[in-house]
Formats: structure tokens, C-alpha cells, sequence
């Protein structure tokens, strides 16, 4: 039984080290070396102080910002610690009551804004915690926003396309818009 016990216990030890140990430290050495931005979870900060992360969107309610996608996370929204879906298929009656709720709250913020709405920004993303809105969301909200911070629907379109963000790969996925930077820069072009 000795003969049998002593090889599997080192070869246990071994392969916790191996794999528990040294592949974490060099793959996050590696890391830090290679995209330290990245690594570090793309923190962006403000005049000094941390105001959030490129890769978790956070939820703005004000109508002078724009909003990002509903969050399903609970009990807060995006919360990072709980990312999920709502596991809600297309026929459930709380998505279709979530969404016609999400609907009413967009069109009493901006009630002269007869465009449809956009779907991303009535469904929640399959983590909970998407920063980002396609343009058709950002187009759709940027008379609100203008109108809320007194500035022309030209001058938060020009932000807008200089905050979209292009196809990965110029290939896959759509452009989208971070939510978060964009309203950072609305913030700065209202102080400048």
C-alpha cells in the first residue's frame, strides 16, 4: 500500500504546485509584462480617482447620461460578483413585463422620441454586465442627453462617433460605444 500511497501523494503535491502555483504566476507575470492595462482590469481613472472599469458596465440613471444595458445581476446592478443572465426565455411573461417596463421608463425620460427603440437597450446582456450599447442605442438617447446638458444633438453625436469603438478584428461583432467613457467625455466637454 506504502508503494502505491508515496507516488500519487507527490505526484498530487507536484501537479497543485505546478498548476496551483507556478502556471498562475507566470501567466499573470506574463500579463503584467505584456498588456499591464489589461491585466490590472482596465480601471479607468478621473482627475485621480477610480470612477470604474472599461469591461463592467455601471448604471446610470440620470437623464443628462447616457444608459447602458439592463443588468440581470442581483441584487445590485452589474454587480460583478453575481454576473448572470436572467436565464429568461422570449416567451417568459416577466421578460416580456421587464422589457414593456424598460420601454415606458425610456420613452417618459424622452417622451418626443418617437424612434424604436433599441433592443439592447431593453435586454440584458448574458452576463449582466455589458459596458457597452450598440450606436443605434447611443443615437437613440442623444437628443435626451442634449437636451439635458444644453448642448446641441450635433456636438453629442460628434462624442459619439468619436467613442465608437470598431468591429473586432474589423470583422466580428458590431461597433458599439462604452457606455462609461462616453459619459466621462460628455462631462469633460461640459466643464472645457
Amino acid at each position: 500500500m506504502k508503494q502505491h500511497l508515496r507516488p500519487a501523494l507527490v505526484s498530487l503535491l507536484l501537479l497543485c504546485a505546478v498548476t496551483g502555483l507556478l502556471y498562475p504566476l507566470a501567466v499573470t507575470g506574463i500579463a503584467q509584462m505584456t498588456m499591464p492595462k489589461e491585466a490590472k482590469g482596465s480601471l479607468i481613472e478621473e482627475k485621480g480617482q477610480l470612477v470604474g472599469s472599461e469591461l463592467i458596465g455601471q448604471s446610470f440613471t440620470s437623464p443628462k447620461y447616457f444608459w447602458g444595458r439592463p443588468s440581470a445581476t442581483g441584487p445590485m446592478s452589474h454587480n460583478a460578483a453575481n454576473s448572470a443572465g436572467s436565464n429568461q426565455g422570449p416567451l417568459n411573461p416577466a421578460l416580456e413585463a421587464a422589457v414593456k417596463a424598460r420601454i415606458e421608463a425610456l420613452r417618459a425620460a424622452d417622451p418626443g422620441n418617437t424612434a424604436p427603440v433599441p433592443v439592447d437597450l431593453v435586454t440584458a446582456s448574458a452576463s449582466g454586465l455589458d459596458p457597452h450599447i450598440s450606436l443605434a442605442a447611443a443615437r437613440y438617447q442623444a437628443p435626451r442627453v442634449a437636451r439635458e446638458r444644453g448642448l446641441s444633438v450635433k456636438e453629442v453625436q460628434r462624442l459619439i462617433e468619436a467613442h465608437t469603438e470598431p468591429m473586432d478584428l474589423r470583422v466580428l461583432g458590431e461597433p458599439r460605444v462604452n457606455v462609461l467613457r462616453l459619459n466621462l467625455a460628455l462631462d469633460r466637454a461640459r466643464q472645457g
